[in-house]
C-alpha cells in the first residue's frame, strides 16, 4: 500500500517528496475555511457591509426585519461580487499559466509569490472595520479578489506538481492526504478560536474572558483569522518548499513558456476530438464543481438564517465538518483505487446530493418536510433540537463525499490527462472551476426571489449536479480500480 512506503525511500504520501507536497494544502487551505467560508466572509457581509448599511439611514423607512433582510442581501451580493471578478480573471488567465507551466522554469518560486500575496492580502483584513473606521471596504473586496486570485494560481501551479510526487500507483492517496490535511488544521484553528475567544465571551469558560486581551465588540475574533491564517502559510509552508520536488526545468524562459503555452492552449482547444474524453470531463467538471462551490460558499449562511445558528455553533459546525471532511480526503484515495475513478466520483457526488436534499426537508419546526415535528432533545447552549442534530449529522455526509470528490477530480483529471501535459490541463480545470463561478449563487438568489423561500433558492443548486452527472456518465476511462 502506498502509506506504508518508508520516509526515505520518497515514495507514497509519507515519503518526503509525498508528504511535502500535501503539506502544501495543510499550509494553505485554512486561508479558504476561514476567510472565504465560515468565519470573515459571513463578519464582512453582515457586520460590515449590511451593518453600514443600515447605519446610512438609507434603509430606515422600512420596518426593521424588512431591512436586516435588505441589508443582508447586500452583504451576500458583495460577497458574490468579490467571488465574480476573480474567477473572471482567474478563468481568463489561469489555463495560460497552466500551460506555461509544463514548459517554464522552476515552480517553487511562483508558489512563494502567490503565498506572499494570499498572507500579505490576509493578514491586512484585521483593518476591515464597520463604519468607514478602518480601511474602506472596497479596499477589502479588492484584496479579497487578489487574496482569491492567487489561491487559484497556486492551486494550478501545486496540481501541476502533482505527477512529480511519487509513482503513480501513490497519487490518488497523495492527492487524498492534501485534502485531508487540510481539513484537520482548519479543524485546530477552529478550535483554537473557540477554547481561546467564543467560549470565553459567551459562557465564561474555559477562561474568564477572551485571552490576549481580545475585544469581541470590535469583532477581533473575525478579524483576527485574517492574520492568523497568513501567519500559518508563512510558518508551514517552509517543509513544502525544502522538500516538494519541481518538475520545472532550471533557467527556462517564462516569456517563452507563457507564448508556447498559449500557442499549445490554442492547439489543445482544436484538438478537442483527439481528447474529446478528457474534455468531456471538463464540461461534467465545471457544472458540479459549481454547484458544490455555491453549496459551501452558501450553506453556513442558510444555517445561520434559516436554523437560527448562532455563531458558536457555526464554529462548532466548521470544526465537525473539517474533521469529517478530513477523512473524505483519505476515503476519496481508497474508493478511487477500490472502484475505479469514475464510479468512485460518481458515488461520492450522489452521496452527496443525497444527504443535501434532507437537509433541504428541515426547518425549525419540522424534518423531512413536516413528516416529523421538531423537539428539544437536550438542555444545551448549543444544537438542542432534533433538527439541529440531524442536520448536524448529515454534515458530516455531505463533508465526506465534498472533499472525496474533490480528490476524485484531481485524480481523473490526472488519469485523463495526455503525458507531459497535466500543468496545461489543470489550467483547463482551473477554468471548468472557476468561468461559471457565478452560476451557482445565480441561481440560488433568482430561485429565492421567485419563489420567495431560502429552501427553493439553495435546491437550485441540485440542478448542476444533475447535469453535471449526466456529462460525466459519458465519459470513458480505463478502470483504474484494484482486483
Amino acid at each position: 500500500m502506498a502509506l506504508a512506503n518508508t520516509k526515505n525511500n520518497g515514495s507514497g504520501a509519507l515519503g518526503d517528496t509525498g508528504f511535502a507536497w500535501a503539506v502544501f494544502e495543510w499550509a494553505r487551505n485554512p486561508y479558504y475555511l476561514m476567510v472565504v467560508i465560515y468565519i470573515f466572509a459571513p463578519y464582512f457581509a453582515r457586520d460590515v457591509i449590511g451593518a453600514d448599511m443600515i447605519a446610512s439611514g438609507d434603509l430606515d423607512h422600512l420596518d426593521p426585519k424588512t431591512a436586516r433582510s435588505t441589508a443582508n442581501a447586500q452583504g451576500q451580493a458583495s460577497i458574490a461580487a468579490i467571488t465574480k471578478w476573480a474567477g473572471i480573471i482567474a478563468a481568463l488567465t489561469a489555463p495560460i499559466l497552466g500551460a506555461a507551466l509544463d514548459r517554464g522554469g522552476r515552480l517553487k518560486p511562483l508558489l512563494g509569490v502567490f503565498f506572499a500575496l494570499i498572507a500579505t492580502c490576509s493578514a491586512l483584513l484585521w483593518f476591515a472595520l464597520p463604519g468607514g473606521e478602518g480601511l474602506p471596504a472596497w479596499v477589502i473586496m479588492t484584496l479579497l479578489v487578489i487574496a482569491y486570485v492567487s489561491y487559484t494560481y497556486s492551486e494550478v501551479t501545486h496540481n501541476a506538481m502533482l505527477s512529480a510526487a511519487g509513482p503513480p500507483r501513490s497519487l490518488s492517496t497523495i492527492s487524498g492526504l492534501g485534502l485531508g490535511l487540510g481539513n484537520l488544521a482548519g479543524a485546530i484553528i477552529f478550535g483554537f478560536i473557540t477554547m481561546l475567544f467564543i467560549l470565553p465571551a459567551m459562557i465564561g469558560w474555559p477562561f474568564a474572558e477572551p485571552q490576549f486581551g481580545l475585544n469581541m465588540e470590535r469583532y477581533e475574533h473575525a478579524r483576527l483569522v485574517g492574520p492568523l491564517c497568513a501567519v500559518w502559510i508563512a510558518l508551514f509552508s517552509v517543509y513544502f518548499f525544502r522538500n516538494a520536488r519541481d518538475p520545472g526545468t532550471p533557467g527556462a524562459s517564462w516569456i517563452a513558456a507563457m507564448r508556447e503555452g498559449t500557442s499549445g492552449l490554442i492547439q489543445t482547444f482544436k484538438e478537442a476530438k483527439r481528447y474529446r474524453e478528457l474534455l468531456k470531463f471538463l464540461i461534467a467538471h465545471m457544472l458540479y464543481a459549481d454547484g458544490m462551490a455555491a453549496l459551501l460558499a452558501l450553506i453556513a449562511v442558510y444555517y445561520s438564517l434559516f436554523l437560527g445558528w448562532d455563531v458558536l455553533e457555526l464554529i462548532i459546525y466548521a470544526i465537525y465538518a473539517s474533521i469529517f471532511a478530513f477523512a473524505g480526503g483519505l476515503i476519496g484515495g481508497w474508493l478511487d483505487n477500490k472502484a475505479g475513478v469514475k464510479r468512485a466520483l460518481l458515488i461520492e457526488i450522489f452521496f452527496m446530493v443525497l444527504a443535501f436534499g434532507i437537509q433541504l426537508s428541515i426547518t425549525q419546526d419540522s424534518l423531512l418536510f413536516g413528516a416529523i415535528d421538531n423537539a428539544i432533545v437536550w438542555d444545551s447552549i448549543v444544537f438542542e433540537t432534533r433538527s439541529d442534530l440531524t442536520m448536524l449529522a448529515l454534515v458530516s455526509v455531505v463533508a465526506i463525499a465534498v472533499t472525496a470528490s474533490i480528490s476524485s477530480s484531481r485524480t481523473m483529471l490526472v488519469t485523463l490527462a495526455p503525458p507531459g501535459r497535466s500543468g496545461e490541463f489543470f489550467g483547463l480545470y482551473a477554468i471548468a472551476g472557476t468561468i461559471t463561478v457565478w452560476m451557482g449563487p445565480l441561481l440560488v438568489e433568482s430561485f429565492t426571489l421567485w419563489f420567495n423561500d431560502q429552501r427553493a433558492g439553495m435546491a437550485s443548486i441540485n440542478l448542476l449536479f444533475v447535469v453535471g452527472v449526466g456529462v460525466l456518465l459519458s465519459v470513458k476511462v480505463e478502470n483504474t480500480a484494484k482486483p
